[in-house]
């Protein structure tokens, strides 16, 4: 019925293959190269182990910055290409000038030409065999659902959009009462009692369990279920496979059991933790600040040109417990534009001048919000801060929505680094998800991911 090959790859697995062959293959070629050509500075050797750590590094750290791990584009040749050429351009451009720990400079300029190009080309030609091979549908996982019938649609495409080689090829009906129903518009549907031979023929990856209905798993179900967990087969439930998946927390499926979730993150308790957080955003917010001193003349100019108006603005925030405080900001709409009342800004929305647009599209309209973390009503990164006008609507809509309060809003965040500017409902429903994802799970390393992350939002002109 279906040809499916047992081989498959987590989203987890596949970004360690390719951090690890984009080191590999680079630092092959430099050393075959090196020695075909006799060019000093390629030589790698036991005696030169830092400078070789330091080259996968930055090839690493460079490649989270320009999106090479980003599942999305390393499948796509036309984004590889220009992720590749910005990664190994900047990894070149920065090792040739990192001091003590890169070689000296070559004294012939070709080799500093060569060395680009062999750096270059292999992370080219590997990323285009991973698009080619790797990526393609011989390595797709394959899954079976097991939900109400009604739910099917939904839970299908919650997980297939946002990874790619993940494909649910078939679905168990969980009602009660088994319909007499050989196909479903969407996927097929399969009998219970044909679900272990159905998941042995097919070289079925997981089953995935999203039944809120504990009638659903009949006694014939549970022993087939049974069976397939003897026999190896990976049996997991949907909130996880869409948390693991999606990075974001499910709670539009969970409706009112959502307590099962916590406690969340240990971090939010941890002193040590807490206390380098609020180092690292102390420091940041002085290095933000100079910086925004030396563009300060250009913003007052662009202000005084293309906002013609007062260039700072305050607005209220709900920030940590629930406590409302003032938000600074540099102005990037018309005045009084809100006369009518609040509203969500939206993409190209009217009421934001040519001016306004630069200074939102680089995020230096945020800039001020550097004053706001230092006096401890922000921290650099957590959930963005919401007006209480909304907060109280969207709150009414879902439950858990203020839940994201119990830690302080950040100048940037998970939602944001993941999710475009929200302009609905539904919009905050999905940057929710994300905003309890990383309460759940905060950490140093998730903190970096969205430092880099935003670094990356930044350089490709995608602020809102």
């Amino acid at each position: 019925m279906f040809s499916v090959d047992k081989m498959h790859f987590e989203i987890s697995e596949r970004k360690m293959i390719l951090r690890f062959f984009d080191v590999f293959f680079v630092l092959g070629a430099l050393f075959l190269v090196g020695n075909v050509f006799g060019f000093d500075y390629f030589t790698i050797s036991t005696t030169n182990l830092y400078c070789i750590i330091v080259l996968g590094v930055y090839l690493n750290l460079f490649g989270v910055i320009f999106e090479m791990y980003n599942l999305q584009v390393a499948s796509n040749q036309f984004q590889v290409l220009r992720s590749t050429i910005l990664t190994a351009s900047t990894t070149v451009l920065v090792y040739l000038l990192t001091p003590f720990f890169s070689p000296e400079l070559p004294t012939k300029r070709i080799e500093i030409l060569l060395f680009y190009l062999v750096v270059f080309m292999a992370l080219f030609l590997w990323r285009m065999f991973y698009v080619a091979f790797l990526a393609s549908n011989r390595f797709l996982q394959h899954a079976v659902l097991i939900c109400d019938k009604e739910q099917v649609q939904e839970l299908i495409s919650g997980l297939e959009h946002i990874d790619p080689h993940y494909k649910i090829v078939a679905f168990v009906n969980a009602d009660a009462t088994e319909d007499e129903m050989a196909e479903y518009h969407y996927v097929p549907n399969i009998k219970r009692d044909e679900l272990f031979s159905f998941v042995k023929e097919n070289s079925i990856s997981e089953i995935v369990i999203a039944s809120q209905k504990t009638e659903g798993i009949t006694t014939e179900l549970y022993q087939q279920l049974l069976r397939l967990l003897e026999s190896g087969s990976i049996i997991r439930e949907y909130t996880q496979v869409y948390e693991s998946k999606t990075q974001r927390i499910p709670v539009h499926y969970m409706s009112r059991d959502f307590y099962r979730f916590f406690p969340f993150s240990r971090s939010n308790h941890n002193k040590l933790y807490l206390l380098s957080v609020r180092f690292f955003e102390i420091s940041t917010s002085l290095l933000g600040l100079a910086v925004g001193l030396l563009l300060f003349p250009l913003i007052v100019i662009g202000n005084a040109i293309g906002n013609r108006g007062k260039l700072f603005y305050t607005q209220e925030r709900v920030g940590k417990d629930g406590v409302v405080f003032e938000i600074l900001k540099f102005r990037t709409m018309i005045s009084n534009a809100e006369s009518n009342g609040a509203v969500f800004t939206t993409t190209n929305d009217s009421r934001v001048t040519v001016f306004g647009k630069f200074l939102r599209k680089t995020r230096i309209d945020e800039f001020p919000q550097f004053l706001n973390i230092l006096k401890g009503d922000m921290a650099v990164i957590g959930p963005r801060p919401e007006r209480p006008f909304f907060v109280k609507e969207i709150a009414e809509i879902m439950p858990f929505y203020e839940t994201r309060h119990i830690i302080k809003p950040g100048l940037t965040g998970w939602a944001q680094v993941n999710y475009t500017y929200g302009v609905t409902i539904d919009d905050s429903l999905i940057k929710l998800q994300y905003d309890l994802y990383y309460i759940k799970h905060r950490s140093i390393f998730l903190d970096l991911n969205i430092a880099f992350k935003t670094i990356t939002t930044v350089l490709f002109y995608r602020g809102q």
